[in-house]
């Protein structure tokens, strides 16, 4: 199949096109700018993977309609990965909320044109578990955040909002058009260049020593190989069809634990992480000069979990384990030089 992938620049984007280009398909991926092929051709190699010419390149912008028709036309299935995720607390919510949601629907029209079978919307855990009183369970697909609750900031706002106007638009005006919504936890897992997940920053600042200890926060772990693997059966298998699929590995952890699975798998690396717990007042005393702090501060404290089990059960996904992402992860951003100097690869 000739498959179109929003955002081949971005973490799981790329590791999309990896799959794909393996499973013998042809892809074509949008970029805000042309100059970023070589970028994605570099992180490509990284992964293994000699593209050459069963992947080519669109230049499209979430806020933009030109470049949509032309990404889609001759596509069979569309991954619609891109999507903006701020290392910060934006000025207005606006700056994620709207090319969140108009960008899902400037993809789902020229797909519903082009006479695609079938979109792949990469939203996020974001828009299962939040706004909401805690179930006393664990999350499932039939959970939805409520983008109107308390301290639901922009970010998880803006996945809320896009992927219900996705659901919208194909039973208002999708005609033929079939989609399928993938909802991951924090993605980990190996690193192929500099653009990387937000959630990778917290292995990295760990590593690099840049956090002073381990605030009380926990969250969903899932290896970007199982992201994208999972994105895959949801495109091919037609127990897919209008249904959502949450990404998650296994429980929740805390970032105390992350942290004592570096030091207890990566040693050598691993020596400025550190494992005693940040009090609260102090992480919310940062927040104050940190704006990337601030985002995780409304979590503080707060115990969630969520199931893998619809996934297993519908699309046979099998995941990798949450301490064998975080390792990927660790031993990737060594290997690429992207920790402080000091750190050599073993």
């Amino acid at each position: 199949m000739l498959v179109l992938v929003t955002g081949g620049s971005g973490f799981i984007g790329v590791h999309c096109i990896l799959q794909l280009l393996g499973a013998g398909h042809r892809v074509r991926t949008t970029v805000r700018s042309l100059q970023r092929e070589a970028d994605v051709r570099a992180m490509l190699k990284a992964g293994g993977a000699e593209a050459g010419a069963a992947l080519s390149f669109a230049a499209a912008d979430l806020m933009s309609d030109a470049g949509w028709p032309e990404a889609a036309a001759g596509c069979d299935s569309v991954l619609h990965v891109a999507s903006p995720f701020p290392a910060s607390v934006p000025k207005h919510e606006d700056e994620l909320i709207v090319p969140a949601r108009e960008g899902a629907l400037r993809v789902l029209r020229a797909a519903r044109d082009a006479g695609v079978k079938r979109v792949v919307l990469t939203s996020s855990f974001a828009a299962i578990g939040y706004g909401q009183k805690l179930p006393g369970r664990p999350f499932t697909e039939d959970d939805w955040t409520d983008p109107n609750g308390a301290q639901v900031g922009a970010y998880v706002k803006s996945k809320t909002l896009a992927e219900r106007a996705a659901w919208d638009f194909v039973a208002r005006e999708g005609g033929a058009l079939e989609l399928s919504v993938v909802n991951p936890v924090g993605v980990f897992g190996p690193v192929l260049g500099p653009d990387f997940s937000t959630s990778i920053q917290i292995v990295q600042r760990l590593m690099d020593g840049a956090m002073p200890g381990c605030p009380r926060l926990s969250f969903g772990v899932v290896d970007v190989r199982d992201v994208a693997d999972l994105h895959l059966r949801a495109m091919t298998d037609p127990a897919a069809k209008g249904e959502r699929f949450l990404a998650v590995a296994g429980d929740f952890m805390t970032i105390q634990e992350i942290a004592r699975v570096l030091r207890a798998r990566m040693p050598d690396a691993a020596g400025r992480v550190p494992t005693r717990l940040l009090p609260d007042w102090m992480l919310r005393l940062i927040a104050r000069f940190d704006s990337s702090v601030a985002l995780v501060v409304p979590e503080l404290g707060k115990s969630k979990n969520a199931t893998n089990a619809k996934a297993r059960r519908v699309l046979g996904w099998a995941p990798r384990s949450n301490e064998d992402a975080i390792v990927a992860t660790g031993e990737s951003l060594v290997r690429l030089g992207l920790l402080r100097k000091s750190i050599k690869a073993a």
